[in-house]
C-alpha cells in the first residue's frame, strides 16, 4: 500500500510553505492539485518537477478510483490545493474517505489554514468554537443562520469580499446587531487587515470601504446567561 498525504499550501505568503511539505511533494509518485495552472506556479517555485494530475470538486467522482488503484499499487500521492489544507472548504473528503475505506494510510501535514490565524487574531473566545465555513446562497441558509441563533460557541464562517456585506447584515438581523464581530482579510498577504467590532460598526466599516481578498468572519456566540435568562 501507497500513502496519501494532504498536503497544505500557503494562504499568501510563501515562506508558510514547511520544509516537509516541500520534500513530501518532490518525493511523490504523483501530486493531485486543485488548479494545475495555481499549483504550477507553486511547484516551480519550490522547484517540485513531480508529475501534476488535476484533482477538484467537478471531477473527483470520476478520477478518485483510479486514484486509490494507484495508492494500492504502492504508489505516494499527495494532495494540495489551491490554498491552504485539502478537505477544508476545498476538494479532499471524498478522495480520504474512499482511502480510508480501502485501508490506505493518510497522513494530513500540519500548515495553512485561514481560519485559525483569524480566530486567534480575533480577540473572541477560541477555547471553543464552531466551524460553519461558506454559508448556502440561497436554500437552507436562513434554517443555517437560525440554527445558530442560540449557538454560545465562537463561529467562523468563510465569504467572498463581493457577498460579505449582505451576510453581515443578514447576521445583525439574526443575531443582532451588537453582536460582536471580527473579520479578517488577506490573511498571510501584505495587506492583510482584522475589523473587530459590533455587527453595526463592522457594517458601517465595509459600506465606506469596499471589502477585497479573501475573506474569513468570526462572530461571538451567545451569552450563556444571556441564554439562560430568556428561559
Amino acid at each position: 500500500m501507497g500513502i496519501l498525504y494532504i498536503v497544505p499550501t500557503p494562504i499568501g505568503n510563501l515562506e508558510d510553505m514547511t520544509l516537509r511539505a516541500i520534500r513530501i511533494l518532490k518525493e511523490a509518485d504523483l501530486v493531485l492539485a486543485e488548479d494545475t495552472r495555481t499549483s504550477g506556479v507553486l511547484l516551480k517555485h519550490y522547484d517540485v518537477k513531480n508529475q501534476l494530475m488535476s484533482h477538484h470538486k467537478f471531477n473527483e467522482h470520476t478520477t478518485t478510483h483510479n486514484i486509490v488503484e494507484r495508492l494500492k499499487a504502492g504508489q505516494t500521492i499527495a494532495l494540495i490545493s489551491d490554498a491552504g489544507t485539502p478537505g477544508i472548504s476545498d476538494p479532499g473528503f471524498f478522495l480520504v474517505r474512499e482511502a480510508v475505506a480501502e485501508g490506505i494510510e493518510v497522513q494530513t501535514l500540519p500548515g495553512p489554514t485561514a481560519f485559525v490565524p483569524a480566530l486567534v487574531s480575533s480577540g473572541l473566545p477560541d477555547d471553543r468554537f464552531c466551524f460553519e465555513g461558506f454559508l448556502p446562497q440561497k436554500k437552507g441558509r436562513a434554517t443555517r443562520l437560525e440554527s445558530l441563533k442560540e449557538e454560545t460557541r465562537t463561529m467562523i464562517f468563510y465569504e467572498s469580499p463581493y457577498r460579505l456585506l449582505k451576510t453581515l447584515r443578514q447576521f445583525a438581523e439574526v443575531f443582532g446587531e451588537e453582536r460582536q464581530v471580527s473579520v479578517s482579510r488577506e490573511i498571510s498577504k501584505l495587506h492583510e487587515q482584522h475589523i473587530r467590532g459590533t455587527l453595526a460598526e463592522v457594517i458601517a466599516h465595509f459600506t465606506e470601504v469596499e471589502p477585497r481578498g479573501e475573506i474569513v468572519i468570526v462572530l461571538s456566540g451567545i451569552n450563556p446567561k444571556d441564554k439562560k435568562s430568556k428561559k
